[in-house]
């Protein structure tokens, strides 16, 4: 049998595992949005975890539950990381693949309740339906076809679930980018766009405080005496703001301005907050240099100004391997009868993580879905069966492909 027939054979057999699990899908949907698990209800989202966590060993996986220290204020809830080894060992060409998937919402205690699980025709509604509990579900869904089929021709799975990622995950970065070094290859479960894209790409994320130091003065009876920070902070946010549009895929926001205290004092401080957008980290640098650049030389006489980054969150690039990987994608998508287009991205998530420790990333391989943290939140229910017999076939064909 030629290649192209056992790919046919294997899309047909992996397409009628993944809809012979639909209802079942449904009802676990059902459960899973019926658990209010925004970022900061850690006793919600580990309550999700636990369901992750029993439907993980079913397929077969040993999973680590880790907890991570309170921080004086409130608890996170626990992230967990399954492994599953293959039969294909890495010295014999099996690849190691990361799915990662989120299991926290941005919605509060109790909406569940007030907006609960719908279905109205094709589509699904509830509090995280799309964002991400279809996407985690997805991939748990794949992962059972895979076993079910009997496919092991890899070195390792690895499936990673999180329980910050809508907050920018302040605790599960480190785990996040710790579970990823060592694989080949970072597959995300976020559902795909509303239009069925997959991402390809996100942009990175910089975030700056600008503080601005002036002289204070009477300002009735010796203003030349002082030195406007507040006048300095002006002429920045202009010339900040004018940086959009400069480079492609750049956005520079002037978020927040705070200053001086009292009308009748020459303002003697001021402070920014900035955030800056970026497809590349080439171009993240470049803005953080134009940046420092212009604080070096401030309008107002007398003042200073000092820049300081708060934070990065890489960018999810563009590149030959994740091309590659979009290939492998869009061949199998071919195979159950799913034409797939590709975009980049604004937002950021845990893919951002994965791919800035250097794994090539595929991210929106769940199913397709949209209006993403709004209550018309929504998933098609009709691209279930297709995305994950795609997402089963992705895994398999990279578990036996030679890393980029």
């Amino acid at each position: 049998m030629s290649a192209p027939a056992r790919r046919r054979e294997l899309a047909a057999d992996l397409l009628g595992l993944a809809r012979s699990r639909h209802s079942r899908y449904l009802q676990d949907l059902r459960e899973l949005v019926s658990i209010d698990s925004g970022s900061y209800d850690a006793d919600g989202v580990d309550r999700v975890a636990d369901w992750v966590q029993q439907r993980l060993r079913q397929t077969g996986f040993t999973v680590e539950r880790v907890r991570f220290p309170a921080d004086g204020t409130a608890r996170t809830a626990d992230a967990l990381v399954a492994r599953k080894k293959g039969a294909l060992p890495a010295h014999e060409g099996g690849r190691r693949i990361l799915l990662a998937g989120h299991m926290d919402t941005v919605f509060e205690r109790g909406t569940a309740a007030a907006r609960p699980f719908e279905l109205r025709g094709s589509l699904a509604h509830g509090p995280g339906v799309s964002d991400d509990k279809g996407g985690l579900l997805a991939g748990l869904t794949a992962l059972d076809v895979l076993d079910a089929h009997g496919l092991t021709a890899y070195d390792e799975l690895v499936f990673l679930a999180t329980p910050d990622e809508e907050i920018g995950s302040p605790a599960s970065r480190g785990l996040v980018e710790r579970t990823a070094r060592g694989v080949h290859y970072g597959l995300g479960l976020e559902c795909a766009r509303e239009n069925g894209d997959l991402v390809i790409g996100r942009k990175g994320v910089a975030d700056f405080r600008i503080t601005v130091t002036g002289r204070a003065a009477h300002a009735g009876i010796e203003p030349e005496r002082g030195a406007n920070a507040a006048l300095a902070a002006a002429h920045l946010i202009v010339g900040l703001q004018a940086l959009n549009g400069r480079w492609d895929d750049v956005t520079v926001n002037v978020g927040t301005v705070r200053a001086g205290s009292r009308a009748n004092i020459v303002c003697a401080d001021a402070e920014l907050r900035v955030e800056v957008r970026a497809a590349t980290t080439a171009d993240v640098d470049r803005v953080r240099r134009t940046i420092q650049e212009a604080a070096d030389s401030p309008v107002v006489a007398g003042t200073s100004i000092t820049v300081e980054q708060l934070d990065l969150c890489p960018p999810m690039e563009v590149s030959d391997a994740s091309l590659r990987m979009l290939g492998l994608a869009r061949q199998a998508a071919r195979e159950v009868g799913v034409t797939l287009g590709a975009t980049t991205t604004g937002g950021v998530g845990d893919a951002n993580l994965i791919a800035g420790t250097g794994v090539p990333t595929l991210d929106g391989l769940g199913p397709v879905g949209g209006a993403d943290h709004t209550p018309e939140e929504w998933l098609d229910i009709t691209s279930v069966a297709q995305r994950v017999a795609v997402l089963a076939a992705l895994v398999a064909a990279l578990g036996r492909t030679a890393s980029p």
